[in-house]
Formats: C-alpha cells, sequence, structure tokens
C-alpha cells in the first residue's frame, strides 16, 4: 500500500480519472476489474452487499494494481468512517449530503484531533501498516480525499455552500436519487435532470473542487468528461455480467427472457 495519494493528486491536477463500480462485492472480481485499466474502482457500501470485511477484502485485491480503489459509505456515519479509514481507505465516497453543516461533519469524521474528531487507533490498523508507518498520524489527514454525493434538490440549492467546505476534496452528482427528487424516478436520462446535472456540474469545477457521477451511457460518460469532470464511472461490474450473461445465452436459446437495458445513470 503506497505513501501519499495517486487519485487525490490526480484530481487536484484535473486528470480525467475514469472508473468503474463494484457492486458485485466479491473481491475476486474486484481484482479481474483491476486488471482492465481502468484509473478507479468504487468498492460500493451502500448498495452492494458490502460489509467492512468483504470491503478489506476487495481493497486487499486491488492492491497490487494501478486503479485506485474508491469506498462509498453505506451513509454519513462518524463510526463507520472510522473504521473505513483504520482499514486503510484513502478516497472516501458519502453519499447523501444535502447541506455544507453535514459536509463539514464529515470532514471531521475523517480528521484525527484538534482537526476533527477521528478516533485514534491507527496503530493496529492496516492503514498505518499496523505502525510501520511512522508518520502516518502527521499525514493521515493530508492522504484523505473526501468526496460527497450531492443528489436531491435540496444539495443542489446549496452546492455553492457544500463545495467551499474545506476539506471536501470533490462532489458526486447521483443521477439517480436527484431524478427521483425531481420528480422523476426512473428516468435520470430526462431532459430536467440532464440539465441539473451539468448545471452542477459547471458549479464544482468553477469552484476548484474535483466533479464526478456515474453512467452506463458512453456517449454521456465522453459529455461529462468534456465538461471537465475528472472521476467518472463509466459502467457496474454486476450489470456487465447480467447483460453478457444474458446476451450469451439468448444467442442459444431462443426462449431466454429479453431483459431491458438499464437506463443511462439508473445504477444509483
Amino acid at each position: 500500500m503506497p505513501t501519499g495519494n495517486p487519485f487525490k493528486h490526480a484530481l487536484q491536477q484535473r486528470q480525467a480519472q475514469v472508473g468503474l463500480w463494484l457492486s458485485m462485492a466479491a473481491p475476486y472480481l474486484a481484482e479481474v476489474s483491476a486488471t482492465a485499466g481502468f484509473d478507479w474502482l468504487l468498492i460500493d457500501g451502500e448498495h452492494a452487499p458490502n460489509d467492512l470485511r468483504s470491503t478489506l477484502a476487495a481493497l486487499q485485491a486491488v492492491a497490487p494494481y494501478r486503479a485506485q480503489p474508491v469506498v462509498r459509505a453505506v451513509q454519513a456515519d462518524t463510526a463507520r468512517i472510522k473504521q473505513l479509514l483504520d482499514i486503510g481507505v484513502q478516497n472516501l465516497l458519502v453519499p447523501m449530503v444535502d447541506t455544507a453543516e453535514q459536509a463539514a461533519q464529515v470532514v471531521s469524521a475523517t480528521r484525527y484531533p484538534p482537526q476533527g474528531i477521528r478516533g485514534v487507533g491507527s496503530a493496529v490498523g492496516r492503514a498505518s501498516r499496523w505502525s510501520a508507518r511512522g508518520d502516518y498520524l502527521q499525514v493521515a489527514d493530508s492522504e484523505i480525499c473526501l468526496l460527497v454525493q450531492a443528489e436531491s434538490v435540496t444539495a443542489l440549492g446549496q452546492l455553492d455552500a457544500i463545495c467551499a467546505v474545506d476539506g471536501v476534496d470533490g462532489v458526486f452528482i447521483g443521477p439517480a436519487d436527484l431524478a427521483a427528487s425531481m420528480g422523476h424516478r426512473g428516468n435520470p436520462g430526462h431532459p430536467e435532470v440532464q440539465a441539473a446535472i451539468e448545471g452542477a456540474m459547471r458549479t464544482i469545477i468553477a469552484s476548484g473542487k474535483a466533479a464526478g457521477t456515474l453512467t452506463s451511457d458512453p456517449v454521456l460518460a465522453r459529455r461529462y468528461l468534456d465538461l471537465g469532470c475528472t472521476f467518472v464511472a463509466t459502467g457496474v461490474d454486476v450489470l456487465l455480467y447480467a447483460q453478457a450473461a444474458r446476451k450469451l445465452a439468448a444467442s442459444f436459446l431462443a426462449s431466454a427472457p429479453a431483459v431491458a437495458a438499464p437506463a443511462p445513470g439508473a445504477a444509483y
């Protein structure tokens, strides 16, 4: 596990990072995905059936590869964030952040006192290489890359304030929840939703913070990258497998069920 944080550095330099969402909750497939060449891999703890141990296993599986792991917490919970950081999570994505006050609380959860409230127990944790990194307590705060999800009408109304919170490195637009919040549940491709997403991205980028999102639509993904988004996930492992398996079955079995592909951005 190298020192520093290459993913955070890339975002600070506005180098586009193309990623893949890991929802299968299988370390073996996480390692397979790490060989594909993506810049980052999202280990999902909100909607995928990951717990602390399976998240740790995924981190260990991808550690030898260049793809940088980002872990999404189930929620903005101080105790769970502490556990994630102690097992070596450097890049943390926190869902459902609607206000600057909530964003500031999450920042505090990722920082040691006196700057924050993170409990000091790294000596027995993977994050410090079990105390082999003697400087860990001094550098840990600066190595954390904190990304918060803005995925509601309320969050978009507070976006300038959220972006202004010191310690927030980037803001991720959650298209599915935003669409639902705007009255277009299940239709993140709706023109009103897409206009809101692009407007939010411009606001985030103008603030100097990194903007990101997830879409399974390659046209939309390239559009977001062209707008200046620096971390874009371009697919979901379990959906890639499901679609490939169904296509293979359909090619041999005339009775195989026809299943529609998910709407662009429909995965969380």
